[in-house]
């Protein structure tokens, strides 16, 4: 067929082509109009409503009503289960028949009482397949069950995605019939819809971009939308124009189903498990019909729900693992947070993860997966190469808010040296759809370009879940090897690590950790959480502690495997990058607050049981340190009737210790000066509190070192407004700092609540507003090197930060930071633009500012927010935010921090061990009231923490103790116990045995050799 020639008008040709497979326009005449043929009613459609999420069983048995299409049902959370009775018509044989269905809300197809596809419109999945082509022996009358959530994919926020949800949003079905799909016609609207994309994406400079363009115009000229005998021409230009092919050197991509699903986020956890059964169960459909598609997933905790959930669902997800399609990655039990959790935490994140995986699919994942967390921890690379994983994916670093990142593909060297091979996708997302702009867009953005010529694109719905569609892989299976365009190949991770390791001998390294310039409000939002999460990762340590020290004293005592592995979980869960951050709707937090309760109450009765046993079921009062090193310190005592009292106690390293009345070396004194001030001292420290409880002065009496800067006040709080530019639970912008006003006003001002020569106290209170109070009492303890200021506030403001500041005589570049396992130091200038992103950054449990031989310490028991300005040491306290909840933060909190002046290096004036001691209080218990002091394990040097003791999994008589370096140097270090060790062994984060490496036991102890900053762990068979 010949066509005049036209002008090269490259926009009247595009947009030509444009429309005729535009979904608004000309749909009478053009492609797009004809991909649905005949439609027919459903025989029948009926409803019912149910305020909770039930089972299929259950909702099967129920009263179902006639529904009318667009009727509203509701409200937000409920779940409408709708009964779909249909009958195919005869006429139709031959046809491939859908079931279309447009609703609001999230939708399960149920058929044969088995779950079969998710629904929905937000997702581009509004047609369930009821046959490929219709034959006369298929069932031609069919029920299905439709179980729909009145939420969206992304919840049912009011007004915006993160505003908190609606509680009464209506949901209706506005579709709801039989079609006949016409697939030649969704063919060849694919085949158009690429090749207009390449001419808009390759643009006017590219030669290959017209080629594109007169070809797609020519196949308009020869395709007649109403006679499908004209496909096979147009389709077959669109053919050779595919096939043309690429060069050797050009760049490959390759692409992975994904499915990135937030465990609780704008949704309860509860609705997750559904999100999680929808999203898979409809990759499942998309695996039958593509062999080659391959899809990565993670979080072992998604794929235990639906283990319970839906058993028949996660029997065929093991059938397609087993055939490499359905490919778990990560490793851990969630996709935590990068910064909150500690050390610990994130190596049993690994541990439940990989055994998970391990135990239910045959194999470990390879590669750590965490795409969407806010930071990076120094110590991942370290974790990771613990827990057999050499390769790390995330893309989070390109939200930066100030500074690019700049690299895709490159080597992170962790705090200890560990290097993991990592790779940021370059399309900057973790949810592509198979577009022509995400393939240009990949090697366009790429920063590696000339060192890594292989990049990842994921692609599928994701955040609420949905997934891949089957248009996805037809899009990417069109342009496998077309000229113009990178090279695609559906490939699964370890293909993608394997060709970038291969080719990675010019590859950069970054060394530290990966700050995200963002969301550093999340360090401060949710204090509950942040406090929840704190307690309850000490609570564990104690209990696995006391259990493992009791299997040797009490012969008749269990160690509490399952229950202690159901209390870790619970744990582990909330640590996921939306809850322990504090970025989830309020039903989301009631949810976490109410597992760290069921970890406390459950906790309690593990820890009790445990203590009996060390304690020999005596009935006199002793205290157990859990801690590797002796203990001073004053404690609160319970005496036989109600009163508590006060006595200073020395306990052993990880031992107990009868309560004997000991004096202290110096007692402490408080005394009320003539102007009103307040002076305590207790021989280590002296201070004078104002009035307004400021500090006036804080001295270290032996160095006679004023630490309170001149002419300022310490324990300052301060109030800043802060709104953010969108995010308001995540983000604290930079310019908060300049709204700063002190709170001034006094309600109660300082008095003296305790003058015992064992603890001195006084408190105040003071007014934040005409809605909020703060009042505490500051403590000063004989023989302690620090004093704590136990603090209560109420709280109801709203875009508000709280912070407390201590203006310090130091003068230092940097300040350091503790983190997991170790510490790093962050600028307290602003030279760069680097060093300004990091006005607001997160650490554990104390920050040091010092010079040679003098510095400060501020230590808590519960927060992550921090931030060290010239010699200005920051506590971030509490924010206001209202989105995505409208109440976070309101009401009563309570959290204890400490201000602690020392001479020396922070390593030589233990710090550390302080910041240990306020977070892990000494515990009463009882025992027989001849016992003499006893320890289990001690280590011969300070720079050495024994962080963890444990029963080792799947074996008795075998406990796991592990131990990191903690002042960043080379140390040789001897770990003595009383308990009788057979053999010691290390081994990896999974428990795994080195049979290279056996520690050595004599009768000294077991000497380890560790290198700054190294975790090492160790078998001890008893």
């Amino acid at each position: 067929m010949y066509h005049q020639p036209v002008l090269k008008n490259r926009r009247t040709l595009l947009e030509r082509a444009e429309k005729f497979i535009s979904d608004v326009y000309f749909t009478d005449c053009n492609l797009r109009g004809r991909l649905y043929g005949d439609s027919c009613p459903l025989e029948s459609l009926a409803s019912f409503l149910s305020p909770k999420r039930i089972t299929f069983t259950e909702a099967s048995k129920q009263n179902f009503a006639p529904y009318n299409i667009g009727d509203t049902f509701g409200p937000t959370w409920w779940t409408c289960w709708f009964k779909v009775s249909l009958n195919i018509p005869e006429s139709w044989r031959g046809k491939e028949v859908h079931l279309l269905w447009e609703s609001d809300g999230e939708a399960m197809v149920w058929r044969d009482e088995q779950p079969v596809q998710g629904l929905t419109t937000e997702g581009e999945k509004t047609s369930y397949i009821l046959t490929d082509c219709l034959k006369d022996e298929e069932p031609h009358s069919v029920t299905l069950y439709i179980e729909l959530a009145c939420n969206g994919l992304f919840g049912a926020g009011q007004g915006s995605m993160i505003a908190a949800p609606d509680p009464s949003r209506k949901f209706s079905v506005q579709k709801a019939e039989l079609v006949v799909f016409n697939r030649d016609v969704r063919e060849l609207l694919t085949d158009f819809e690429m090749l207009v994309d390449i001419v808009k994406q390759l643009g006017e400079g590219e030669q290959r971009g017209y080629q594109a363009l007169f070809s797609v115009n020519e196949m308009v000229n020869l395709c007649d939308p109403f006679d499908p005998r004209s496909f096979p021409k147009a389709r077959s230009l669109a053919q050779k124009f595919f096939s043309q092919h690429n060069g050797q050197s050009q760049h490959t991509v390759h692409a992975m189903g994904h499915c990135h699903i937030d465990s609780a986020w704008l949704w309860p956890y509860e609705e997750t498990i559904r999100k999680c059964g929808r999203s898979w169960v409809t990759v499942i459909r998309l695996m039958e019909k593509n062999p080659e598609f391959v899809f990565t997933c993670s979080q072992a905790q998604q794929f235990q729900w639906v283990k319970s959930w839906y058993p028949g669902l996660f029997s065929q997800i093991q059938h397609y693992v087993k055939k490499g399609q359905f490919i778990p990655v990560g490793g851990t039990w969630v996709e935590m947070d990068g910064n909150l959790p500690s050390g610990e935490s994130m190596v049993r994140q690994f541990l439940e993860g990989q055994r998970f995986f391990y135990q239910e699919f045959g194999n470990y994942c390879k590669e750590f997966w965490l795409p969407d967390t806010f930071g990076y921890s120094a110590q991942f690379p370290q974790i990771m190469q613990g827990c057999g994983i050499s390769f790390f994916l995330t893309t989070k670093l390109s939200w930066n808010l100030v500074n690019t990142f700049p690299h895709n593909t490159f080597f992170w060297e962790g705090l200890d040296g560990s290097r993991v091979l990592t790779h940021f996708p370059p399309s900057n997302s973790y949810e592509m759809k198979g577009k022509i702009e995400e393939l240009v867009n990949t090697v366009k953005k790429n920063k590696d370009k000339g060192r890594a010529n292989h990049s990842a694109v994921l692609f599928g719905f994701g955040d609420g879940g949905g997934g891949p569609t089957q248009l996805m892989i037809d899009r990417l299976q069109r342009v496998q090897d077309t000229d113009g365009l990178p090279k695609v190949q559906m490939s699964p991770p370890d293909r993608l690590f394997s060709q970038l390791q291969a080719d990675s001998a010019l590859l950069c390294s970054w060394t530290g950790e990966l700050f995200l310039e963002l969301h550093n409000g999340t360090y401060t939002t949710q204090a509950q959480i942040k406090r929840g999460n704190r307690q309850c990762e000490t609570l564990l340590h104690d209990i696995e502690i006391a259990s493992s020290l009791a299997l040797y004293q009490d012969k008749t005592f269990q160690y509490p495997v399952e229950k202690l592995q159901e209390l870790w979980r619970l744990l582990l869960l909330n640590q996921f990058h939306d809850v322990i951050p504090g970025s989830c709707i309020e039903m989301a937090v009631e949810d976490a607050l109410r597992y760290y309760e069921d970890i406390r109450t459950g906790g309690a009765r593990l820890l009790h049981d445990a203590c009996d046993a060390l304690g020999s079921k005596g009935n006199s009062p002793a205290v157990f340190n859990s801690l590797p090193w002796e203990r001073n310190e004053v404690i609160q005592t319970q005496d036989g009737g109600s009163q508590s009292g006060l006595a200073l106690v020395k306990v052993p390293s990880i031992g107990l210790a009868s309560i004997k009345d000991t004096q202290p070396v110096t007692s402490v004194s408080v005394s009320v000066q003539a102007d009103g001030t307040v002076l305590m001292e207790n021989g280590i420290l002296q201070t004078i509190i104002n009035k307004d409880g400021s500090l006036v002065s804080l001295r270290l009496v032996d160095a006679n070192r004023e630490a309170i800067s001149d002419g300022c006040h310490g324990n300052q709080f301060v109030i800043f407004d802060d709104v953010p530019l969108y995010w308001d639970a995540w983000d604290v912008m930079d310019y908060h700092l300049q709204t700063r006003k002190p709170v001034v006003e006094v309600v109660q001002p300082v008095s003296v609540v305790s003058t015992d020569g064992l603890r001195g106290s006084v408190s105040f209170t003071l007014r934040i507003s005409d809605k909020s109070t703060i009042t505490q009492e500051i403590v000063m303890d004989a023989m302690c090197p620090y004093i704590k200021f136990n603090t209560q506030v109420n709280w109801a403001e709203s875009h508000k930060f709280l912070k407390v500041e201590f203006p310090v005589r130091v003068h230092s570049p940097n300040a350091t930071y503790e983190i997991q396992f170790g510490h790093l130091q962050r600028p307290t200038h602003r030279n760069t633009s680097w060093d300004w992103a990091k006005f607001e950054v997160w650490g554990h449990k104390w920050a040091d500012l010092s010079e040679h031989n003098f510095g400060v310490a501020l230590l808590n028991d519960c927060k992550y927010g921090y931030s060290v300005h010239k010699n200005t040491m920051t506590l971030s306290l509490l924010r206001a935010p209202k989105a995505p909840d409208a109440n976070a933060d309101m009401g009563t909190h309570h959290f204890t921090y400490a201000i602690m002046p020392h001479a020396g290096s922070f390593q030589d004036a233990s710090v550390i061990q302080c910041a240990y001691n306020l977070n892990f209080p000494l515990r009463l218990i009882r025992h027989s009231a001849d016992s003499v002091p006893w320890s289990a394990f001690s280590i011969s040097t300070a720079a050495v923490i024994l962080e963890t003791i444990k029963q080792a999994e799947d074996r008795k008589q075998a406990l796991v103790v592990r131990l990191y370096e903690s002042h960043g140097s080379t140390v040789t270090a001897t770990l003595c116990t009383a308990l009788p060790v057979r053999e010691a062994w290390h081994c990896d984060l999974l428990e795994k045995p080195d049979p290279t490496q056996p520690a050595q036991v004599t009768l000294e102890g077991i000497t380890l050799n560790f290198k700054p900053f190294q975790i090492v762990s160790l078998l001890l068979l008893l």
